[in-house]
């Protein structure tokens, strides 16, 4: 199984951040008005804690073309944990990349459990967060061969 996978380049749009804001609940005035995120000292706008989810998922490769690569079928596939190191701030008109990268995958009882870590940083190369997850997929139809290995 290919080990690394490589998101294009995603530009942060503030309206993007915007939705993601609205959708998320958040009432903070730095993820809706320019001048509030001035005011509170960012550059623009930032976005909220979770917007690599946006990366992830609204990407020219996105996390569906990750299970591809892998030979994942995302139809099989649970979440399991995420968590998340905080670096620098997302913020709007940056260009992040990301990598994901397989950590480690065992077997248990009828699942196999997938856990990577992905980097973003944005244009200046700074890490911006590290993701880690757990993805657990469902083999109840592979279980007694899982079983032989374990």
């Amino acid at each position: 199984m290919e080990q690394e996978f490589h998101y294009a380049p995603f530009r942060v749009e503030a309206g993007k951040v915007r939705e993601f804001a609205l959708a998320l609940g958040l009432q903070n005035p730095v993820y809706f008005d320019r001048q509030a995120a001035l005011d509170a000292g960012y550059r623009d706008i930032p976005a909220p804690p979770t917007y690599t989810t946006v990366i992830d998922f609204w990407n020219e490769r996105d996390f569906y073309q990750l299970f591809s690569q892998w030979g994942l079928d995302p139809n099989d596939m649970l979440h399991g944990e995420q968590s998340f190191e905080y670096g620098e701030d997302i913020i709007s008109g940056d260009v992040i990349t990301a990598k994901a990268v397989l950590t480690d995958q065992f077997d248990k009882k009828d699942k196999r459990f997938y856990q990577f870590e992905t980097t973003y940083r944005n244009q200046n190369c700074e890490v911006v967060r590290i993701g880690r997850a757990t993805l657990i997929e469902r083999r109840e139809q592979h279980g007694a061969e899982i079983a032989e290995h374990s």
